[in-house]
């Protein structure tokens, strides 16, 4: 079982071209905003700068020279065209079949921008853990949809999956990493690895436990996307909870020494 679905071009041309004009239209404010106004920088443990204006957090590119957005979250609110997708039932029919549950709701939208140039690398993880330390086991609940909004190839950093990887449940965590949120490279089977290069108006689905990466953007075009992860329906989103980092102490913590892992 891979785990993962793509949804080839399930956006037309048109809605792709409009999605494209929302989400541009939503970094220009958020951007705008942080640098009108007071905002709050948080500096994470691996260096990465976070600024956070009005509700929304600007990931800011590390490398980057001058100022890039690397993601923006959450985005829910900002834009009508962006927030339909919440009910649109080509995302809410297979994401509650990926579930296994009848109903789905919002857990967080954001965005992925992967700029020409200076996109940089996601390294092997769970997106898991984070939701983890903020919801709890409810986070074994939740799944993500990216919406591709260019065209995704090897060369901009398309996204590369351990197919079946979520069975195996958190993966043990990057001894090396700072933050204790990467999977530990050692533990990553990467003859298994699935690079899904689609066109834009594409969606990738997979849950929260899938191992997965990106490359950087070397190309002359961005990779942007949209991500919106649901869970079933009632629960709490994202923006209601708060990150509690001391909760990585219940997750594997393996490390891998002479070729086999030992706790």
């Amino acid at each position: 079982m891979s785990g993962y679905e793509v949804l080839t071009r399930l956006f037309t041309a048109t809605e792709v071209a409009r999605l494209r004009d929302a989400v541009e239209r939503v970094h220009a404010d958020v951007v705008a905003a942080a640098e009108a106004g007071e905002t709050r920088v948080t500096v994470w443990p691996d260096g990465h700068r976070l600024e956070e204006i009005g509700g929304t957090t600007i990931h800011w590119e590390p490398d980057a020279p001058g100022k890039a957005v690397r993601s923006l979250s959450p985005v829910s609110g900002m834009s009508p065209v962006l927030d339909a997708l919440w009910t649109d039932e080509r995302l809410t029919g297979p994401m509650a079949a990926l579930l296994g549950v009848a109903e789905v709701g919002p857990f967080v939208a954001k965005l992925n921008f992967k700029r020409a140039g200076v996109g940089s690398e996601f390294a092997w993880h769970q997106d898991f853990p984070f939701w983890y330390c903020c919801a709890g086991d409810a986070a074994y609940d939740v799944a993500t949809a990216i919406v591709m909004l260019d065209d995704n190839t090897v060369g901009n950093g398309a996204m590369t999956l351990i197919p079946g990887s979520h069975l195996a449940g958190p993966a043990p965590r990057d001894p090396a990493d700072p933050t204790g949120l990467l999977v530990d490279p050692r533990a990553v089977d990467e003859t298994a690895a699935v690079t899904v290069e689609a066109p834009a108006g594409s969606v990738l689905m997979f849950p929260g436990l899938m191992v997965h990466r990106s490359a950087p953007n070397r190309t002359a075009t961005d990779r942007r996307s949209l991500l919106f992860c649901f869970q079933p329906a009632g629960r709490p989103e994202l923006s209601a909870l708060t990150y509690d980092a001391d909760r990585l102490a219940d997750l594997p913590s393996a490390q891998i020494s002479a070729g086999r892992l030992h706790d």
